[in-house]
């Protein structure tokens, strides 16, 4: 589905050109839930945009008490997931912040996930939620095989999620940060792992994007020369390939996946391939995510000047 054209100023809401999705995060900001409601029941079958659209919502209802409300009010599977998501999203802030209640929440949002799982059997989503939990207490599971530095982490979960779907987007990525060095890992063991996992997808698959998200989470301004790390073969190639091989299939996508397509942007553009990133970023069109941006400065600083070296016009001036 084409973004639209860009007219002047970037649009960060992360529902993007979901409009369905966007109505329902005004009706969450109003303190309504149906509207939620309509377009996870929508999703029961679409794992993707499940993933995706509970947790737009959970971030528009965790600073309130509609997901305890509507899980009071009308329980099912639809408001079992919201409510599961918005304890992992508060968890998940609290530890960042050094908050001490981080653990109470803890033991709170994995019962939340249980109760998620229970009520929807097929879905993933819960178990996800409980992936991005991991990073949390550390599991040790030993690796699989195909791995030079063995990293032990929640492998076992991670499988249980594959079983239900083998290339769930949500659950790769939240994978792959487990081993994030910000959060206990180490710069060896996310190389390894997203190599691991990029290589295991389709080459049509956003999955092999995974390396130069890694490389995004590793970058230091102090290492000498750290801007052009991108131009170096090997992440030439991996940047190429993807635009090659995935960015074409974006077109026939639902809605635009704004996230992956400002990785491959980022990474065409500091490997200096500008024809290539110009393609990428005008598919994005107006729509604007924080990350990789945000990595190298102000956000909307660094997607300007990405821009305008691509030659696409940038917003107006205030």
């Amino acid at each position: 589905m084409p973004a639209g054209s860009f007219e002047g100023q970037y649009v960060w809401s992360p529902a993007a050109d979901d409009r369905a999705l966007a109505r329902a995060c005004m009706d969450v900001r109003a303190g309504r839930y149906l509207s939620a409601h309509e377009v996870l029941r929508e999703t029961r079958q679409d794992f993707e945009l499940r993933a995706h659209r509970s947790l737009v919502l959970a971030s528009e209802a965790a600073g309130t008490d509609l997901a305890e409300r509507w899980l009071a009010e009308e329980p099912g599977p639809d408001a079992a997931l919201l409510w599961a998501r918005v304890a992992m999203l508060r968890t998940l802030r609290m530890a960042d912040a050094g908050d001490r209640r981080a653990g109470a929440l803890e033991r709170i949002a994995r019962t939340a996930c249980e109760r998620a799982a229970k009520l929807a059997p097929e879905d993933p989503t819960p178990w996800v939620a409980r992936l991005a939990l991991a990073r949390l207490d550390r599991p040790q599971d030993p690796a699989p095989q195909g791995l030079l530095t063995s990293p032990t982490g929640p492998w076992y979960l991670f499988a249980h999620v594959l079983r239900l779907d083998p290339w769930h987007r949500e659950a790769h990525h939240r994978f792959l940060s487990f081993f994030f060095t910000r959060y206990g890992g180490s710069s060896s063991a996310s190389w390894d792992v997203a190599a691991f996992l990029s290589q295991r997808a389709a080459t049509p698959s956003p999955l092999r994007l995974l390396p130069l998200v890694a490389l995004v989470e590793d970058y230091n301004p102090d290492t000498p020369l750290a801007d052009h790390t991108w131009e170096q073969p090997q992440w030439i190639t991996a940047a190429t390939g993807v635009h090659r091989n995935w960015f074409p299939t974006v077109a026939g996508y639902r809605f635009t996946p704004v996230v992956d397509l400002a990785y491959l942007a980022h990474a065409l553009f500091m490997a200096k391939h500008e024809f290539e990133a110009r393609e990428v970023l005008t598919a994005m069109g107006p729509y604007a995510s924080r990350m990789p941006w945000s990595a190298f400065g102000d956000p909307e600083e660094q997607l300007t000047k990405a821009r305008r070296a691509c030659g696409l016009p940038v917003p107006h001036a205030l």
